[in-house]
């Protein structure tokens, strides 16, 4: 195992593309961490620059209290499992898994060995593994990649994006084997997806980047319930979050939002609750973002209910999921998404009130993005 620590790690392209500003980890031994973010953010680029396979522009890796900036990638004692498996198609699976092996002179006994312990904890049967690439299914040659990575009993494990390739069922499987995968190996694991779903299930804390940039470090319930702004609560979640954009108003003897008007429509107003009156008091006047999750927002309340907290909505897409139901909705001025966890059957152009859930919601500033509470 490997404790990894990046410190003040940037990588610049020619031309003076920043791919990665200023990145600071502290990757504990037997942890492992997701790397989260749209196309091009830079996670990627974090993955190989660890891995020795890109160059850094300033700053430091450590491995084991090691500095690598200058040790080439065999010299760093990490594997890699790739996105398109890098297997070579004349090399049969077991070949495949004994190359690294194979190449650093290991004795035979102990490569057959090490070859059958990693195929039995992945479950490739003895007639894969005499397979060449074409003759496996994606899955299978995923497998055979992994395996290829685990015979080497590295410092650390690094996945980029290695399940992209597969198809749905095949992606949910093999994430699970190989969180059971780290579970019993309790190795140090570097994963990169573009999945936030992945991220959320896997990782034992999440890395949000964007545009180079880490966002938030924590753990998957925090960036779900405590986003430090508007581009990690939009990101994190499925559905993601809705914002709706509007003021922060003074009126009726407490803070409020009121949802921006234009063209003579009827915006909604919500009445902010305990702490977050307090801290929203600062901003009246203010233009602000109001963040609600779907599973937040309660379709059809209680006619008995009070009023506050509401407002009137119009289905325009109807998403039965099975055990819930996500509808697409609209107040004339914001789309927003609600999920129900009741089979509740309503159809498109059906007008209904929904409720927040203001004890979950947040607010964000509207020009920097950052969430007041």
């Amino acid at each position: 195992m490997a404790r990894i620590v990046l410190e003040n790690v940037s990588k610049v392209y020619p031309g003076g593309v920043k791919a990665l500003d200023n990145a600071n980890i502290e990757i504990e031994d037997g942890e492992f961490i997701v790397l989260v973010g749209p196309s091009g953010c830079g996670k990627s680029t974090t993955l190989r620059m660890i891995a020795g396979l890109d160059d850094i522009s300033s700053g430091s890796i450590t491995i084991d209290g090691r500095r690598v900036n200058d040790l080439a990638p065999k010299d760093r004692d990490i594997a890699m499992v790739f996105q398109n498996y890098a297997l070579y198609p004349h090399m049969t699976a077991y070949e495949n898994m004994a190359f690294g092996l194979t190449l650093r002179k290991h004795p035979k006994a102990e490569i057959k060995a090490r070859v059958i312990e990693a195929s039995r904890i992945l479950g490739i049967s003895e007639d894969q593994l005499q397979r060449k690439p074409k003759a496996l299914s994606g899955g299978q040659r995923q497998r055979v990649a992994v395996g290829r990575a685990i015979v080497r009993q590295p410092k650390a494990f690094l996945f980029d994006e290695p399940l992209s390739n597969l198809d749905a069922k095949m992606r949910v499987e093999m994430r699970a084997e190989i969180s059971k995968l780290h579970t019993r190996l309790q190795s140090t694991m570097i994963y990169v997806t573009h999945d936030q779903v992945e991220a959320m299930t896997m990782g034992d804390r999440i890395v949000v980047i964007k545009d180079g940039i880490f966002q938030q470090i924590a753990d998957p319930l925090e960036l779900y319930d405590n986003p430090r702004n508007k581009f990690v609560a939009g990101f994190i979640g499925s559905p993601p979050m809705n914002f709706f954009r509007g003021v922060v108003e003074q009126r009726e003897g407490g803070i409020w939002f009121v949802e921006n008007v234009s063209d003579g429509k009827h915006g909604f107003a919500v009445r902010a609750v305990d702490d977050m009156a307090e801290k929203l008091a600062g901003h009246v006047g203010r233009s602000v973002l109001f963040g609600c999750r779907p599973e937040d927002i309660a379709a059809r309340p209680d006619p008995a209910e009070s009023v506050v907290n509401t407002a009137n909505a119009t289905i325009e897409v109807v998403e039965p999921m099975g055990a819930e139901t996500h509808f697409y909705m609209s107040t004339g001025l914001h789309s927003f998404v609600v999920r129900v966890q009741t089979r509740q059957r309503m159809s498109p152009g059906d007008k209904i009130d929904v409720a927040f859930n203001m004890h979950q919601c947040h607010f964000f500033d509207a020009a920097t993005e950052t969430v007041i509470v």
